[in-house]
């Protein structure tokens, strides 16, 4: 009887140790072994290492396993300065030097290409980093909750509902830090208790602290089970007191038990329902549940990059598709002749509306609808674009999208990726009419997997 060879699959098993050597970090920061060819990625094992593992999970394709011990260190490990590094997972890669973190991001857009879009050598450039990678996030989102009966405001470990405690997150920035900190004092001094899930009891969900870098605005926003607020008045007087950077103190309504931050109904309590931002000339209103990148100091280089790609004489007609708020538009707006963006949210047409109004910003509009839609009907009038750009959310572009730019052909298409993998897949069809000139990696979210690029495309 003729024997069958076990399937790959076989060779693995849960429970299992082994010893690996780490050739790569994967996309969310794990390291990547082999095992008789079989892909194994370590949460915690950096490239260069041989550590020793425990198989948690074997698939046929691929297996994860648990970091028992690190045989031979990488010489870029470093100790984590974060204490709660090991269990909040907020981000996940401290215990790698900066400087290698921008290696391996760059390594992770050209194997991505590679890989996805078929490009043996992708022209990719070394990643953009910042001069000091820390406190530069702009808005802190704590959950709250309650632990040896104190009020805690944090982050829940990730895999778990266990809630880390974050008192001074390395990455935010400070004030983000001590407006999440005095409100939770604020809150548990007036008795006025956090949400509990399982128990559909008390009020408090989530404490959101934002800043404005270049105004020093903050605002303050209570996230309630419930519209009603016990002792609403010294709440107000007693954060006003405690935090004096505040201009706005806002109260976002969510009765709902679902994964969602933020509910529908949303209420000023004291103060204007927004703070003032500025990216370099521009500036913009941010209302509690207004999105707005997390790093402003990484998104000028980030927008000047895209400026640069998008090579603007002030001759061209610009596409931003999926526009949101309108800010990659108005940054490009006095290097174009025309811009015009497209949205599909409604209400981030308004605010892009608006800002171009607050801004005096004139050869610019926003448009409501699918760009696959709204680009061949403007073609039939004669409005084709020189130049589109395109920021589109983790899953990529739409594949009737890509077929409408290649029938409505651009000089130049510059994409804004937030993920590696679906720009590979993306890049890989648009190559049926567009070269690929230049990849420039940019580092948003530094001591994280996260890496943003903006490459740019030139019709053949």
């Amino acid at each position: 009887m003729k024997q069958t060879r076990p399937r790959s699959d076989a060779q693995i098993r849960v429970g299992q140790p082994m010893t690996l050597t780490i050739k790569s970090l994967g996309i969310n920061g794990e390291g990547i072994g082999y095992y008789k060819k079989k892909i194994v990625f370590v949460e915690g094992a950096l490239p260069g290492e041989v550590v020793r593992a425990e198989v948690t999970r074997a698939e046929k394709n691929y297996a994860t396993a648990r970091l028992l011990k690190v045989v031979k260190h990488a010489p870029e490990r470093i100790e984590p300065p974060c204490p709660v590094y090991s269990e909040c997972g907020g981000c996940s890669l401290q215990h790698l030097a900066y400087e290698a973190q921008l290696v391996s991001k760059q390594a992770l857009v050209e194997e991505s290409l590679r890989k996805y879009a078929g490009l043996s050598d992708p022209p990719v450039a070394a990643a953009i980093g910042m001069t000091n990678p820390w406190g530069y996030r702009n808005k802190a989102q704590f959950q709250v909750g309650r632990q040896n009966g104190r009020m805690i405001a944090g982050l829940y470990q990730p895999g778990s509902h266990r809630l880390v405690d974050l008192r001074d997150c390395a990455i935010q920035h400070e004030e983000t830090n001590r407006i999440a900190a005095k409100a939770r004092e604020v809150l548990e001094k007036l008795n006025i208790p956090p949400y509990d899930e399982r128990k559909q009891t008390g009020l408090i969900r989530t404490i959101v602290a934002r800043v404005a870098f270049a105004t020093g605005e903050s605002q303050l926003t209570l996230i309630t089970a419930e519209p009603h607020i016990p002792r609403r008045k010294e709440l107000i007087l007693e954060l006003r007191c405690q935090i004096p950077s505040l201009v706005s103190i806002v109260q976002n309504v969510n009765p709902k038990k679902t994964s969602l931050v933020f509910g529908e109904k949303t209420i000023t309590l004291w103060g204007k329902p927004s703070i003032v931002e500025k990216l370099g000339e521009l500036s913009f209103n941010l209302s509690a549940r207004a999105f707005f990148q997390l790093n402003p100091e990484q998104t000028v280089k980030l927008y000047e990059e895209v400026k640069k790609a998008a090579r603007l004489s002030g001759r061209e007609r610009v596409f931003d598709l999926y526009c949101g708020t309108g800010t990659i538009s108005l940054w490009l707006a006095p290097a174009a002749r025309e811009v015009r963006g497209i949205e599909i949210i409604p209400e981030a047409v308004e605010d892009a509306r608006e800002n171009a109004r607050n801004n005096g910003i004139d050869n610019v509009s926003f448009h409501a609808g699918k760009a696959e839609v709204l680009m061949p009907k403007w073609a039939k009038q004669g409005l084709v674009p020189d130049v589109v750009v395109v920021d589109p959310p983790r899953t990529g572009l739409d594949p009737a999208l890509i077929e409408t730019l290649l029938l409505v052909r651009p000089k130049r298409i510059v994409y804004v990726s937030c993920n590696p993998s679906t720009l590979g897949k993306d890049i890989n069809r648009l190559l049926a009419g567009y070269e690929l000139r230049h990849v420039q990696p940019i580092d948003m979210f530094p001591h994280t997997p996260h890496v943003e690029s903006v490459a740019l495309l030139t019709l053949k």
